[in-house]
């Protein structure tokens, strides 16, 4: 039993997906072709939570599903799964990497440098700036930097973290207007989120990163793709008030 815990785990870890999908994916895979009902027998997962983890398996191209009554779904070989693992990541890799490297041709950066190099006072990185993994853990530490704003909130959202991010301000919506604070949300348009805002500006804006500054002075920016796994989601943290309005000032630019 242990063994086959351990297994899971192992799964999960090397094929980036939850638990739910480990177990609905090896019970797939040790019958080749199934009915979500069979499925959620098998694997021990909820029936109520089946046919979301189904979707989500196929669309990381895990699964295919077989139309018919009952629907069933066909496993995909674990040779062809590591290889389009393996290219994801990559991707991943690359796309951020070249996001960074563009940050050199800036003034923004180039100013970092040359305050970095002529400052008085050396700066211990560490205790301005650290990643952060998973979802709830980053939730969390955005929830942190919202209850200390005492001036300023701009949440940039793709479409994909709108409903995310408006869940996030819920709580605060009301302490923005006794604090007189400015909170703007900027995303995609989408009347419904927009209905759902209290004390909060919607800004309609086609973002394709999504990132949260506080007060001009720190700011937090998911770094991790869309439809990477919630334990897997990766956030960039800095509380520097230069490198924040830099990037406010960049933001401000796109804008018009």
């Amino acid at each position: 039993m242990q063994q086959e815990k351990q297994f899971l785990l192992d799964l999960k870890k090397h094929f980036r997906l939850n638990i739910y999908e480990v177990k609905i994916w090896t019970a797939l895979l040790s019958r080749g072709i199934a009915s979500a009902g069979e499925l959620a027998d098998i694997s021990g997962v909820p029936r109520s939570r089946c046919y979301d983890v189904l979707e989500s398996l196929e669309k990381k191209g895990f699964i295919i599903m077989k139309i018919g009554k009952p629907i069933k779904y066909l496993a995909i070989e674990p040779e062809v799964i590591l290889d389009r693992v393996k290219k994801n990541i990559k991707e991943e890799a690359d796309e951020l990497t070249s996001q960074f490297e563009s940050i050199k041709d800036t003034d923004e950066f180039r100013e970092l440098e040359l305050l970095h190099k002529t400052g008085v006072q050396h700066v211990d990185i560490s205790s301005i700036s650290k990643s952060i993994v998973g979802r709830t853990g980053i939730n969390r530490h955005i929830k942190d930097m919202l209850s200390k704003s005492k001036s300023s909130v701009a949440v940039v959202s793709t479409h994909e973290q709108a409903e995310r991010s408006v869940k996030l301000l819920k709580n605060f919506m009301p302490g923005f207007s006794k604090k007189g604070i400015k909170a703007r949300l900027y995303t995609p348009q989408n009347k419904p989120l927009a209905k759902k805002l209290q004390n909060v500006e919607h800004v309609e804006y086609n973002a394709n990163s999504s990132f949260v500054t506080i007060d001009g002075k720190e700011m937090i920016f998911i770094v991790s793709n869309q439809n990477v796994a919630p334990d897997y989601e990766v956030a960039v943290w800095i509380s520097s008030p230069f490198f924040v309005n830099a990037v406010n000032v960049l933001f401000e630019e796109s804008l018009k």
